[in-house]
């Protein structure tokens, strides 16, 4: 195995044809695959089991988290709700309150039809958490950075807190992909990802990816995925390694920018605040340059007008583009409260602290000069009577 992440994701699957010696792999689109002979089946029977294409995928992304192995689903959803199979019906399952509005609509979901029972807990406090623990959960749900707000928790400590009262330990690992934070060195059990953000980063293919940390786990994990039919196809398998070869020149530039463009928008008057952890600032700064191998590429932030001016902000704003996803090339601008967080419930939005005002973003290859131009135009042009004011009183505080 190469020691270098860099090196094993541009060799993963290289010169591995066996009929035709071909480079780079190709893409087996068969649904099936014929038997040796009666009673001999090969290494793959039927495509919802097994495919070539998802098995380089998966072993590359295992090996680059320290897994042990796992499985490529259809898309990121689908693999939080893969990773639900692992516990008993009923069981508590202790999750972020500012997390993805996806996952809150899953969790949610499955909380009504009583597959599982959900503590919502602000997994940076102390006492919160204690509190939960004590509950006897089956499982804890990190993500860190969350979405939208990029608050950081310690992922060692929750872990060891989940360990001593027999919890299991997912890490959503989408933000900041292996080449930027490894859960299973802070102990997760497993790691989920959705692969159409940074791991694909070219935002043309949808996709999900489970790791297990043990054994043990896999064939349970790959059994589930079979028996729900949630693997991925052979095609968007293949498009997403071909995305991966990248990843790490990818999320080096898009990082750098992001870190310069966090930096200006914090002395900005129209901003009321930044949040990005990279930011000596930013209450979870210190935790992120302990666990993490860089800050990543997404930031938020909260105008400081009113919401009302929000559109007139996005109206006037180049090169970014208005859209949800994130992770790929471009650079994209969100409102999670109309966008990525909307089906969460407004009450659910207050809790976690996800403004009318704030928007997130994604940052992608542009020259950042560029897009500190387009940003600087689309804030300058907002009212200047609110936006100073609001700046001014936000400092006396």
């Amino acid at each position: 195995m190469p020691s270098h992440d860099d090196t094993l994701i541009s060799s993963a699957g290289v010169d591995a044809d066996v009929g035709y010696g071909a480079v780079m792999p190709p893409i087996y689109l068969s649904s099936n695959y014929s038997f040796a002979a009666y009673g001999e089946p090969r290494a793959h029977d039927y495509c919802r089991s097994g495919n070539p294409n998802r098995d380089m995928l998966v072993d590359v992304i295992a090996q680059l988290e320290g897994g042990a192995g796992g499985v490529i689903t259809s898309s990121g959803m689908s693999a939080c709700d893969l990773a639900l199979n692992l516990i008993e019906p009923g069981s508590l399952v202790i999750a972020p309150h500012d997390c993805y509005g996806g996952t809150w609509r899953l969790f949610t979901a499955r909380a009504k039809q009583k597959r599982i029972e959900v503590a919502w807990v602000n997994q940076s406090d102390p006492e919160a958490t204690a509190a939960a623990f004590a509950r006897a959960p089956s499982l804890l749900w990190i993500e860190t950075p969350s979405n939208p707000l990029m608050r950081v928790v310690d992922v060692a400590a929750l872990a060891s807190q989940a360990k001593a009262v027999g919890a299991r330990v997912v890490v959503d690992n989408t933000f900041l992909s292996p080449a930027l934070q490894k859960p299973i060195r802070l102990g997760a059990d497993f790691v989920v990802h959705s692969t159409t953000k940074y791991i694909n980063g070219h935002s043309d293919v949808v996709g999900g990816a489970v790791i297990a940390a043990h054994d043990a786990d896999v064939p349970d994990l790959k059994w589930w995925a079979n028996c729900t039919g949630v693997t991925g196809a052979p095609f968007d398998s293949w498009l997403t390694l071909r995305g991966l070869r990248t990843l790490p020149l990818r999320v080096e530039r898009q990082q750098a920018t992001a870190a310069t463009i966090a930096a200006r928008l914090a002395n900005h008057a129209a901003v009321r605040v930044v949040n990005y952890p990279g930011l000596k600032s930013h209450p979870t700064h210190a935790i992120a340059a302990k666990q993490q191998l860089g800050f990543g590429a997404m930031l938020s932030f909260e105008l400081a007008t009113a919401p009302e001016h929000v559109r007139n902000f996005l109206d006037g704003l180049e090169i970014f583009t208005l859209a949800e996803s994130l992770g790929g090339t471009e650079s994209l601008i969100a409102h999670p409260a109309s966008m990525t967080h909307a089906a969460m419930a407004p009450q659910a939005r207050a809790a976690a602290g996800i403004d009318d005002r704030l928007l997130r973003v994604s940052v992608g290859l542009e020259q950042v000069e560029d897009l500190w131009v387009a940003l600087e135009r689309a804030l300058n042009a907002l009212p200047p009577s609110t936006t100073r004011a609001s700046k001014r009183l936000e400092a006396a505080k």
